[in-house]
């Protein structure tokens, strides 16, 4: 196994190959430690990056490795500038992706109520998804519980790690953390702490968005529409004192009509003018509810009056607290009727309701139809309809409201107009250095739309605690408003087993003691402190100055509205600066259909396959290509041409260097001195090089690999299939040219190899250690970025337009040999090459080349207008004799 500091005992080998590159280097960057933070340092010296922590559940898939190979570029590109790059990588290793896992794995879920066991053993391990149903799965204590989620992290992390290693990426694992960790809940404790102090935590109870399966409130950015089948409802509200007078209203929430608590119609809708101030009784349960007005009322959707339930969707609760409408709420934590329903007060209204109390959403809605048809206040036919609900991400039931008393930290949704937070949080945006530029128009109108605070409690179990307790009044009620919290030094805190400061445990649900706040911290107000948690921001202040603000945070564009702004809102909150300086973003990888691919829709692919069968460095081809921001389908083709490329850097890398005197030593084979270089041809192609190396510069200053890739890789291909067939004579001294021609061949071989491997090494990180390993010391990821002044003195003048213009002449040669159905080695005994007149010294400067390249005898160079090169009067020789095979 070579080492980085000993390449002179490397050797070229007889058949180069990619196989096996990704665990010889692995291992040699591991014992070397080169992409080890150096500490000793200052912060202008520092780049830094926010890497996404990817959640550590399950598999990866062929997403991960599109996102984190592109961000990888970029962090190989600034090391090679000279930064000391601080690359850290977590695990997002704690919320309700991991819950899910862990309960279909090991058939268990999580009771609170249930006692510690030791030495718990799962049911099973290795379960499928018919182990997510409540009914089959084991009930375990939350100990035991986070126990099981711990050990399955773990084995995820491991795999995920290995993946990571493969596909070359540059991490320093020295900087590694879980979201989960005793650093990362203090880290997260504190943070909200400290927004609690300076009042931008606050607790409400109020109106929430609610999943009924996994039974927790869910924040406005994990929500998301699905069409869904509906239908709209014509009910019939009697006008009160008015027998047989009715108002109707259309609805798609029937099942709520218990709930209802007023009616609303335009105020200026004209139809139901007399009518606002009055009131009407709702049908089957006989409550008497107002008619007002208000301004969201539509009087183009329905029948123009609305029916106001606490709570169906938004507008109901705008217009339910803005209004000062009554609560009355129906569905509970379960998505079941609840039982009680005391604001209905006739004895038939009762008898109805008690029908529904226990029933799902979905057969309560079928209930109420039954009953309204048969008392005839259902009127006519349902009309069907596809209309947008709201889900849970990660949930499969439509999401509730349902009201609870939650924790929030503000984050401009609220209070626009006098906190001036949200005007404060568009400005950030316009303050960062997007990759592509057009992705703060997200941004912006993310935050332009928000509707409420950041909704930051979940009541689930594997996450971090919030950090409270609540005081007990003498009679034994909790008093939310006497709010206990930790010192800092007792962080990280679980409430539901650490007593506050001058409480015993004895106290803990007693009167006069003490009660915890049971829920748990969303996994966004976690990583939302990455830049924080990466750099030590409460364990090591001096790290935190040289890496905080971050320099990079990679990511992709579905989650601007979650990851990219909370990290904003807290590190607006916390530091009154922004997270980090730029942010370069990718796009989906979307499957066959089109569809975005991921693990929680099912069409994720795992990238082992991919990466065995094309290399990394094939793979990372592939995601390179991609523009930044653009969503980009999966392509195998593409990873087969990165395959290639890397075996022809290979192979093309051996063939240079098998040219010079002493073979026998690979380390001496060729002399990069560029004062050798004395050919046109080769001063030409160091030129173009040059010109390749500021621009390739220019667009991975830009953060744009993509652009790169377009730059380098044609000229790469110009320098195998051109260059090098031009110089071959030569730089085996069989020209007129002799010694100092060969000499000139190869010192431009070596420059050119040299600064091409160092312009594909953030991309093709394999292949180009390999072959650097044959002939030079260091890694060639511990190389400085090429400089094109070097190149450009070496060339004394010369411009990249003769190798243009060889490139052309060379093309004309090969077909005529191509359409002839002859072999390349064929001689041509006599030939014209009818050139522009603006480029007749660049094909006479070659000659020699052009002659050896195409087997010439006698080359005519005739000069001519227009701006095509041609071949006319072309005497093909008898075409070399085959070996025959032994």
């Amino acid at each position: 196994m070579p080492s980085l500091d000993a390449r002179s005992e490397a050797t070229v080998p007889e058949q180069p190959g990619l196989e096996g590159l990704e665990v010889k280097w692995d291992q040699v960057w591991r014992d070397t430690q080169i992409y080890a933070f150096d500490p000793n340092t200052t912060r202008d010296q520092v780049f830094s990056v926010d890497t996404p922590p990817p959640t550590a559940s399950g598999a990866l898939h062929i997403g991960h490795v599109f996102g984190y190979s592109q961000a990888d570029m970029i962090v190989r590109y600034q090391r090679m500038r000279g930064k000391n790059v601080f690359y850290p990588l977590g695990w997002d290793d704690n919320g309700l992706p991991t819950e899910r896992r862990v309960q279909n794995y090991f058939g268990v879920r999580c009771d609170p109520s249930l006692p510690y066991q030791e030495n718990f053993a799962p049911p099973r391990e290795g379960g499928d998804s018919s182990s997510a149903k409540a009914a089959n799965q084991v009930p375990v204590s939350r100990r035991n519980f986070i126990e099981l989620c711990e050990r399955l992290t773990k084995v995820d992390e491991a795999t995920f790690e290995d993946v990571f290693r493969m596909l070359g990426l540059s991490v320093d694992w020295n900087h590694s953390y879980q979201t989960i960790d005793s650093r990362s809940r203090a880290t997260s404790q504190h943070a909200f702490l400290e927004n609690l102090k300076r009042g931008e935590a606050y607790i409400s109870e109020a109106p929430t968005m609610w999943d009924v399966t996994y039974r927790t409130a869910v924040a406005q950015a994990e929500q998301e529409d699905r069409d869904r089948e509906g239908a709209y409802y014509r009910l019939g509200f009697s006008k009160h004192n008015e027998p047989g007078e009715r108002v109707f209203i259309e609805t798609t929430r029937p099942e709520l009509l218990p709930a209802c608590v007023a009616l609303v119609a335009h105020p200026d809708d004209e139809r139901y003018r007399s009518l606002i101030g009055s009131t009407v009784v709702s049908p089957l349960f006989k409550v008497e509810v107002p008619v007002l007005a208000h301004p969201l009322a539509q009087p183009d959707k329905g029948a123009g009056l609305a029916m106001i339930c606490t709570f169906g969707d938004a507008n109901d609760v705008t217009w339910w607290r803005e209004l000062q409408l009554p609560t009355r709420g129906v569905i509970g934590r379960d998505g079941r009727f609840l039982p009680d329903a005391a604001w209905i007060a006739s004895d038939e209204g009762q008898q109805r309701y008690a029908e529904l109390v226990g029933l799902t959403i979905f057969s309560a809605q079928k209930r109420i139809v039954e009953m309204a048809t048969e008392s005839g206040d259902l009127v006519g036919e349902p009309k069907r309809i596809m209309h947008p609900v709201k889900f849970y991400e990660n949930g499969d039931k439509p999401l509730e409201y349902v009201t609870s008393r939650q924790w929030y930290i503000t984050n401009g949704g609220r209070d626009v107009t006098e906190s001036g937070l949200r005007d404060a949080l568009i400005a950030r945006g316009k303050e960062v250095s997007w990759h592509p530029a057009y992705m703060e128009a997200r941004y912006r109108n993310w935050v332009e739309g928000l509707a409420g605070d950041w909704l930051v409690s979940r009541q689930r179990y594997y996450g971090v605690p919030i950090p409270v307790w609540y005081a007990v009044d003498n009679d034994g009620q909790t008093a939310y408003d006497r709010v206990l919290t930790p010192d800092r030094d007792q962080l990280p805190v679980d409430p539901t087993t650490d007593a506050p400061a001058g409480y015993t445990e004895a106290m803990r649900d007693r009167p006069g003691g003490f009660t915890a706040d049971a829920d748990i911290l969303d996994t966004w107000a976690t990583s939302s402190l990455t830049p924080f948690i990466a750099g030590n921001w409460i364990t090591d202040p001096e790290l935190f100055a040289k890496v905080y603000p971050m320099d990079l945070r990679p990511q992709g564009h579905d989650i601007i509205r979650t990851w990219l702004f909370s990290t904003i809102v807290r590190s607006h909150l916390q530091q009154k600066s922004l997270p980090w300086k730029n942010t370069s973003i990718n796009g989906w990888l979307l499957g066959p259909d089109g569809k975005k691919m991921s693990k929680s829709k099912g069409n994720g692919v795992t990238p082992q396959g991919l990466l065995e069968q094309h290399g990394a460095d094939g793979v990372r081809y592939w995601a390179g290509c991609a523009r930044q921001g653009v969503d980009t389908k999966l392509n195998e083709g593409q990873m087969k041409i990165g395959r290639r490329l890397s075996i022809k850097i290979l192979n093309a890398s051996k063939f240079a260097l098998a040219f010079g005197t002493a073979p026998e030593d690979p380390a001496k084979r060729l002399a990069a001195d560029p004062a050798v270089v004395t050919q046109p041809v080769d001063r030409a192609m160091l030129a173009a090089l040059a010109d390749v190396v500021v621009q390739a510069t220019d667009a991975f200053d830009d953060m744009d690999y993509a652009r790169m890739l377009e730059v380098v890789e044609p000229f790469f291909w110009t320098f195998c299939d051109d260059y090098i067939e031009l110089i071959k004579d030569r730089a085996h001294g069989a020209s007129s040219s002799g010694a100092e021609g060969a000499a000139s061949a190869r010192a431009a071989l070596a420059i050119a190899l040299e600064v091409l491997l160092r312009l594909f090494a953030p991309v093709l990180v394999f292949a180009t250690e390999e072959v650097w390993s044959w002939w030079r010391d260091g890694s060639v990821h511990r190389q400085p970025w090429p400089d094109s002044a070097p190149l450009i003195e070496a060339v004394h003048a010369e411009t990249g337009a003769l190798l243009g213009s060889l490139e052309q002449a060379a093309t004309v040669i090969r077909r005529i040999k191509t359409d002839a159905k002859v072999s390349q080695k064929t001689p041509i005994l006599d030939m014209q090459l009818h050139v522009p007149h603006n480029i007749v010294d660049h094909i006479e400067a070659a000659r020699e080349e052009l002659v050896a390249l195409g087997r010439i005898g006698t080359l005519a160079v005739v000069p001519v207008d227009g701006n095509d090169i041609t071949a006319e009067n072309v005497v093909l020789g008898e075409a070399p004799a085959k070996r025959p095979r032994t």
